[in-house]
């Protein structure tokens, strides 16, 4: 049986992010992700995810200015500074909050730089990050993101990024798959994800178009879900997506997995 984790992020924004804990809960959810948590001060997760009995599956590493526009900063040669203090950071709120891998986006490529050079640059900040991050028992991953949603976006294939992960020579990384960037760009996801999945570490889900819940679109989750469980995925799946109407309306598709 797949197990799911709500994207509090995106999910139950009918409420104020920390009364989003109690409505996941309440929903059925035993896991939770979002992108940042570096925004509250960590006792209060900690209590929040303790109070309702839930598990930190994910967040992601500091990813720069955000509200800017920034979408990672992992591949931007005057950013290492940043980035490895960043690192820190998410070690110190992961350590807290219990939660054993963290996500790294790589970031929008900028005009003018040589793609090698950014490449490289992602290849050892990965490492390093991989290497702080295994002296705590906490795994890093690595996401690809389609290209239409953000422009410019550095990693946006599976197999691409497979090549940087192969690249860092580390045992501490694998691959974020998320299901609704990978359709998009490439498509016969059932395929690869069989072909990756011993390198595979969390898997997230949303629907084309519109990145709406599971059943809203072109992509056939239950027969997804049904094959993550035959092939003997593990991992959590991480709801990562914007519901159509109000989250508990769209719970629909939940059900057999509640």
């Amino acid at each position: 049986m797949p197990k799911f984790c709500s994207n509090l992020s995106m999910m139950f924004q009918e409420v104020d992010f920390p009364a989003r804990f109690e409505a996941a809960a309440r929903a059925g959810f035993k896991g939770v992700e979002y992108l940042f948590p570096y925004d509250y001060e960590v006792n209060q997760l900690v209590d929040l995810l303790r109070e309702n009995n839930l598990q930190q599956v994910l967040h992601n590493l500091p990813a720069g200015n955000w509200g800017e526009g920034e979408r990672g900063i992992a591949i931007l040669p005057g950013r290492v500074g940043e980035f490895q203090d960043g690192v820190e950071k998410a070690i110190t709120y992961a350590n807290a909050l219990g939660c054993r891998q963290v996500n790294v986006l790589s970031g929008i490529a900028p005009q003018g730089l040589d793609p090698a050079t950014l490449r490289q640059t992602l290849v050892d900040n990965l490492k390093f990050a991989a290497g702080e991050l295994d002296k705590h028992d906490i795994r890093l991953i690595v996401e690809a993101i389609n290209t239409r949603d953000i422009p410019g976006f550095f990693l946006c294939g599976t197999q691409q990024t497979m090549e940087v992960i192969r690249a860092t020579g580390s045992d501490n990384i694998q691959l974020q798959y998320d299901i609704y960037h990978m359709q998009i760009m490439e498509g016969d996801l059932a395929p690869t994800i069989e072909r990756y999945a011993d390198h595979i570490g969390h898997i997230q889900v949303a629907d084309t178009p519109g990145r709406h819940e599971p059943g809203t679109g072109e992509i056939n989750y239950p027969f997804l879900f049904d094959f993550l469980d035959r092939i003997g995925y593990a991992g959590w799946i991480g709801c990562e997506y914007v519901p159509a109407a109000t989250t508990t309306e769209g719970l629909g598709w939940f059900e057999p997995y509640r």
